[in-house]
């Protein structure tokens, strides 16, 4: 999706099924945390929004986005979580760094999707600027937290769809 064309916080709430019964599990990375804060705020929020209770909302920190992997693992494994969102923020730097941290993240996260049969959200930003990656947090393309939350309501109600009309 071109964010530079769409501001990833307006959605129409009607088409957002309800989140009541819905359990949540997000992994926020700890590194660019003023970034990856933001997309906490914004993806919290969203939940709320849409119906679900803060106690089904279980938030855990790892050091950095290549740990959020094995962070939505842990959560997968050790709680209800209907959904894990994973929030990270990488910025392109110098090296080749962000090539490999970026590619291993994305292959994990979909990696655990078909592994746990479970909705495992990738909700990290891959950037060239701080200032690309403020714009995507709350700034003026909106806040991918909220993408990411809207993405886990709705896979968790096709999966509940498909499940129950199987």
């Amino acid at each position: 999706m071109a964010t530079n064309l769409k501001n990833l916080s307006n959605y129409d709430k009607n088409s957002i099924p309800n989140a009541q019964n819905m359990i949540f599990g997000i992994v926020v990375s700890e590194w660019n945390e003023q970034v990856t804060e933001s997309l906490c705020e914004g993806a919290v929020n969203c939940l709320l929004e849409n119906g679900a209770k803060i106690e089904n909302i279980t938030i855990k920190h790892v050091p950095g986005s290549f740990e959020l992997t094995l962070g939505a693992q842990l959560l997968l494994e050790n709680t209800d979580a209907d959904a894990v969102l994973c929030l990270g923020c990488v910025i392109q730097g110098e090296t080749r760094h962000f090539d490999f941290i970026c590619n291993a993240v994305a292959e994990g996260i979909m990696k655990l999707n078909t592994d746990y049969n479970t909705p495992v959200i990738f909700g990290v930003l891959t950037t060239n600027t701080i200032e690309q990656a403020k714009d995507r947090s709350g700034g003026k393309h909106g806040n991918k937290g909220t993408e990411a939350a809207i993405t886990a309501i709705k896979m968790i109600a096709f999966q509940q769809e498909i499940e129950e009309n199987s």
